[in-house]
């Protein structure tokens, strides 16, 4: 097995702590996973599949504990409360409809809701110091939210691939080509990045691309028709940071808010809870930046090379029919820092400008598809590109991303390796690594809390609050069809 990196280290780009938000997406705060339809009723539907998706990867965290292979919990996941915060009559109304929605589901009982400002005081303090005591307020609190360092959990996997003699790891190290051999294999190509040197070559009966936003040029590289169905749309993001510990003590949660009218919900700010660096810092944002690059430490004319006769008109498609994104985007590339203090004094009032930073932070590339009757759509997540015979693949799209990469990697090797996935063997083996596999947690509050508890235990996570575990009448954990632009289902 070969690793190619074109970095000097793994995980500086994306991955790294300092270059996401470090949400560890699970439903509970990002009120876009949960629309009002338009008769007024709460759709539960996406959120229970990312939900159902975040406790999987949970479950093969704490498998891979117990084995050895990650080491220190806490050096990756942390407890820390996810929180929805709203103000204002019509914000208030809809985030009461949705908790008493989500309740129907056992995902995400233990969550409680609350209009009395001394109850949120006590959740969020900095949030309610010298706001406006007319203001009317409401939030939800779950316990069983989490902050996760995806660049620690990305060193510590290729550590223990190190450890093993199969496993050959290239630094410093840029894939130039990828094409297909006689006998049906791939030949990649690479050159160093640094130092000098010349290009080599390796073959492989299996390829996958996990570049972020490098993923879609590799698979137009191997030129797969399947890539031609895709274009890109880079969007980077910013964030003001403290880490004046005497503030990053008294705020304990991620507090997720709600999009300005007429704003898309990928602008939703939210004040988190960081442990980065062993130490405890706060965020706010995301700001949205734009630049031309798929990567942070990528090329301006990355968008330009991956632009070909098949995607063009898609991307324009989408362009038109999301033009409330494009105005968004051009608006926060305005932005002062002026009006950036504004924003982060809506939800921390007494928040003074010199104890903050402004951070960019890495860059997420969105899928554009060609679609038959709209010409292009952008789309929600992410998306696994395989060739017909299952030799290459690679993965594309953004949120909620690396917190549902074990549950994505489970659906790669059901699509590439079918065959395999299905004897009894591959499936004990699956359900000894993820418990819970071929089932809906959705549909057993016990199992849920068992899960819960067992994981919580091995990840050295706060234990979860005791729970109803009458059955309710759950919704399918199947996401409906669903009106509206895929822009709303975008979020950082």
């Amino acid at each position: 097995m070969m690793m190619i990196e074109r970095l000097d280290g793994v995980a500086k780009e994306s991955s790294n702590g300092w270059n996401n938000a470090g949400t560890g997406h699970s439903a509970l705060a990002e009120l876009n996973y949960t629309p009002e339809k338009k008769d007024g009723t709460i759709d539960i539907s996406k959120a229970i599949e990312i939900n159902e998706a975040f406790q999987i990867s949970r479950q093969f965290w704490a498998h891979q504990v117990t084995r050895g292979v990650l080491k220190n919990p806490r050096s990756f996941i942390n407890s820390t409360p996810h929180m929805s915060f709203v103000w204002g009559d019509e914000n208030v109304t809809y985030l009461k409809k949705r908790y008493e929605a989500l309740q129907a589901s056992p995902l995400f009982r233990g969550m409680q809701y609350s209009e009395d400002r001394e109850q949120i005081k006590q959740w969020v303090p900095l949030m309610m110091e010298g706001r406006d005591p007319s203001q009317k307020l409401a939030a939800t609190w779950s316990p069983l939210g989490t902050d996760v360092n995806f660049g620690e959990l990305t060193r510590q996997y290729v550590a223990y691939l190190q450890s093993q003699s199969q496993f050959d790891l290239k630094l410093s190290s840029e894939v130039d080509g990828i094409k297909r051999n006689a006998d049906g294999s791939w030949r990649v190509s690479y050159s160093p990045t640094q130092g000098g040197g010349s290009a080599q070559n390796v073959d492989a009966k299996f390829v996958f691309i996990g570049a972020g936003g490098s993923a879609l040029h590799l698979l137009q590289e191997s030129g797969i028709p399947e890539a031609k169905d895709y274009g890109a749309f880079p969007v980077g993001g910013s964030f003001l940071v403290t880490e004046n510990p005497e503030i990053a003590s008294r705020h304990l949660a991620k507090a997720y808010g709600k999009a300005s009218v007429g704003s898309p919900p990928m602008s939703v700010p939210h004040l988190d809870t960081r442990v980065l660096d062993g130490k405890q810092v706060i965020l706010f944002g995301p700001f949205a930046t734009f630049s031309t690059k798929f990567l942070k430490q990528g090329s301006y004319f990355d968008l330009l090379a991956s632009t070909n006769t098949h995607n063009v008109w898609p991307m324009v498609r989408v362009g038109l029919d999301e033009f409330s994104l494009v105005q968004y985007l051009i608006g926060q590339v305005l932005l002062s820092d002026d009006d950036r203090y504004a924003a982060l004094k809506e939800y921390f009032p007494n928040a003074k400008k010199e104890d903050w930073r402004l951070w960019q932070a890495g860059q997420r590339v969105q899928i554009i598809k060609r679609d038959e009757a709209k010409g292009g759509t952008l789309k929600l997540g992410t998306e696994i590109v395989s060739s017909q015979d299952g030799s290459i693949a690679g993965l594309l799209g953004a949120s909620p991303g690396a917190s549902t990469a074990p549950p994505i990697m489970i659906g790669l090797m059901e699509k590439v390796f079918k065959d395999k996935v299905a004897t009894p063997e591959w499936q004990a083996k699956l359900r000894q690594i993820v418990p819970s596999y071929g089932t809906h947690l959705n549909d057993d509050a016990s199992k849920t809390y068992q899960e819960w508890t067992r994981t919580a235990d091995i990840l050295q996570l706060t234990p979860p609050p005791k729970i109803d575990l009458t059955p309710g009448p759950a919704p399918s954990t199947k996401a409906a069809p669903r009106q509206g632009k895929a822009a709303n289902d975008m979020a950082l």
